[in-house]
């Protein structure tokens, strides 16, 4: 059993969730911490000025966000036993809350993770799509190299994918997810959640994307589908016939191997098939 939050003990950081929409998802137990903490350190000051006034409790706040989590080991010092909420959610998923963890670490602090609110567990399950695998992308890169890696891997998995996304980039990113993984490939796109005016679209993507042409509000949560293996079966290409083509125009033993295993042969198997066509 954890100390209670007010007994005299050593400094300690924890990350407290904090609800996603409706403030009545709070915990006891998240509030027990806030209430005891030295202080709370949030993204927003603020916004979580006012969950603070919601609960009824007066603590010093401390911004700690990405721009100002350089100063984390000196508001570890100044407030040793400090909580941490992020402007909604589960801290250190998609936010700052994980530098700060990092810090505290660093400093042979201890940290308690609360459990509680977050977006994409409600989302995925709501999506109605296979939940016994997934991965969590949190938010794609916004363009560049580094975006269209993330896409092409994401719609080569055969599990299912969860990611964060914002309203203005929605309809782009829901087209660029189509393009990648194909117009049929199906999806769900939820926002507001435990909100009034919560909502899930469930439909493939190149319906969402036109479903969500024009920019929404609120906080969003796309869900994608893994690869069938239909899919996967028509996306693999016929090493063979490639390698016997390479292999007509003259190439190299290392020259076949190399091609394969940039088309996604196995190593082993890249080798073996270039040396089979080309006889050596």
């Amino acid at each position: 059993m954890p100390p209670e939050v007010g007994a005299a003990q050593d400094a300690r950081v924890w990350l407290v969730p904090t609800p996603v929409g409706n403030l009545g998802d709070i915990t006891l137990r998240a509030v027990e911490v806030l209430r005891g903490a030295d202080a709370v350190a949030c993204e927003d000051t603020r916004r979580t000025g006012a969950l603070l006034t919601h609960l009824g409790l007066r603590r010093p706040l401390v911004r700690l966000d990405a721009h100002t989590m350089h100063r984390a080991e000196q508001v570890l010092e100044q407030h040793p036993r400090l909580a941490y909420v992020s402007d909604a959610g589960t801290p250190g998923i998609s936010d700052p809350g994980a530098e700060l963890v990092r810090a505290a670490v660093k400093l042979d602090i201890p940290v308690e993770v609360l459990p509680g609110a977050t977006a994409f567990v409600p989302a995925l399950v709501l999506s109605g799509l296979p939940t016994a695998r997934f991965t969590f992308e949190g938010f794609l890169p916004r363009s560049g190299r580094e975006r269209k890696e993330r896409l092409h891997a994401l719609a080569t998995r055969a599990e299912t994918t969860v990611l964060y996304e914002s309203p203005h980039r929605l309809a782009d990113t829901l087209n660029d997810l189509a393009e990648a993984c194909g117009a049929g490939r199906h999806a769900s796109v939820t926002r507001e959640l435990s909100k009034k005016f919560e909502e899930t679209r469930r439909a493939t993507l190149t319906e969402l994307a036109a479903s969500f042409a024009a920019e929404v509000r609120g906080e969003i949560v796309v869900v994608v589908s893994g690869r069938s293996e239909q899919e996967a079966a028509a996306d693999t290409p016929d090493f063979a016939a490639l390698a016997q083509e390479w292999a007509r125009d003259g190439q190299s033993v290392r020259d076949i191997r190399d091609h394969l295993i940039q088309h996604g042969l196995r190593k082993n198997d890249a080798y073996a098939l270039a040396l089979k066509v080309t006889g050596e």
